[in-house]
Formats: structure tokens, sequence, C-alpha cells
């Protein structure tokens, strides 16, 4: 068990598939059920004791600091700027470390949004991290509950709770739901620059220290103008 007090939010993507909602507003403010993306996650952070929040930016940053700075009164929010260069998912989690702090940390998409069950699902994933044995935990969902996703699935976990990537052109039983634990120990010797997230992943399955642990209540991939109204049908509120 551990006490996982920061969080970082991936929020410096171009939001090309929220088109054309994205065109004038970075996508982490499009509006679900009456609140920015964002917010969303900001407020499920913040219930789980979530103190200190690292935000990225890149696309429209302008707007998502000004956004940002209306939050600062319920949370410690510092953004790591990547105005120059978009990192990628990988790239903007190692530019961050130094502002982050924490050995171990929580990161969160932007583009998600869940519903706890009958206990917040980061207390739960908190409480199953184990820094001697994991230098990643997964929050998962099951491709039946995957609510707005369209996909193969992307892993497969055994009984212990390790987890193997989905074989190309195979079904995997298991979707990311973009919410983790990770360890600093997993950005050594990575390449400067933009790389993505799953070279970390890669590295940490094939030493036995990736894991997985299964959401318990409802989540929706909020990636696409469609799936706003469909996930708002689902909540009861359309």
């Amino acid at each position: 068990m551990s006490d996982i007090r920061t969080a970082m939010i991936l929020a410096a993507g171009l939001g090309k598939r929220m088109r054309p909602l994205t065109a004038t507003r970075p996508k982490p403010l499009v509006e679900v059920a009456g609140k920015p993306l964002l917010d969303h996650v900001l407020d499920r952070l913040r219930a789980a004791g979530i103190g200190k929040v690292v935000v990225n930016a890149h696309y429209l940053a302008d707007a998502l600091e000004a956004h940002l700075r209306r939050r600062a009164s319920d949370l410690d929010v510092t953004i790591s700027d990547e105005r120059g260069v978009l990192l990628e998912t990988g790239g903007g989690v190692n530019k961050a470390l130094p502002l982050i702090g924490e050995d171990s940390f929580l990161i969160a998409n932007s583009d998600n949004l869940w519903i706890d069950g009958p206990r917040d699902a980061i207390s739960l994933l908190a409480e199953r991290w184990d820094d001697d044995k994991m230098d990643a935990l997964l929050l998962l969902v099951p491709q039946a509950r995957a609510n707005c996703h369209s996909g193969l699935g992307d892993f497969h976990m055994d009984p212990n709770g390790l987890i193997t990537r989905r074989r190309p052109s195979k079904v995997a039983p298991f979707v990311y739901t973009g919410i983790q634990i990770v360890s600093k120990r997993m950005f050594a010797d990575v390449p400067e620059g933009p790389f993505g997230f799953m070279l970390l992943w890669e590295r940490a399955i094939a030493a036995g220290r990736a894991f997985g642990f299964v959401h318990q209540g409802l989540w929706f991939d909020v990636g696409t103008p469609p799936a706003i109204g469909k996930t708002e049908a689902m909540l009861g509120l359309a």
C-alpha cells in the first residue's frame, strides 16, 4: 500500500479525434455532463486526497492555463510547458519529473470520465500499489464495460495481476482506462524528446513489474464528439 499524493494529467494533445469541437479550445476543456473533461478528472483527484497536480500543456496552452488558474484555490496545480514541442505521453511525463517530486505518482489522461464503485478507484489503486515489486500499476476495465470505446482491447492479465500486451490482430480482454500509478524508475535511460508510454510499459512487462487492477465502477472513453452524447445518455443526463 502507498500514500499517493501527487498526480500528472496528460492534457497536451491536439485533440484531432474531437474535431470540430477542438478548433477553438483544447480537448480537456470540452464539456461533458455540464463541465470540462479536465474538471471531471481534477474533482476525482481532489476527492481521493490528491493535493498536488502537474498538467502538461501544448495545444491552445494559454486557454488551459487560464482555466487551471481558477482551480488554484482547491488544488496545487503546476503547468509543464510543452509549447515548444509535443512530447507524446512518455516524453511529456519525463519532462515533468522535476515538477512531480514524488518517487511514485498517479498519471491520468484528460479524456476519460469515470464513476467510482463502492470506493474511489484512485484510493483502491493506491492500496494495491507495491513499490517493491511494481514499476507500473494500470487501472483496467473489461471490454464489455469499456463504454464508448472501440478496439480490440489492450492487455491480458494473469491471476496475480501481471499484464501482457495484446498480440497483433488478436483480442485482449482488458482496456486501459488512462489511469495508472508509476515509479520514477521507469524513466531511467529513456530517450530525449517525444516517445510514447508503450516503450515504458514494454520494459516493465519484460521485467515482470507491470500489473493491472480492474475498475469496479463505470468508465467512458470520451474521445470523439459522438461519445459525448452517448456518455451523457448513459449517465441519464441527455
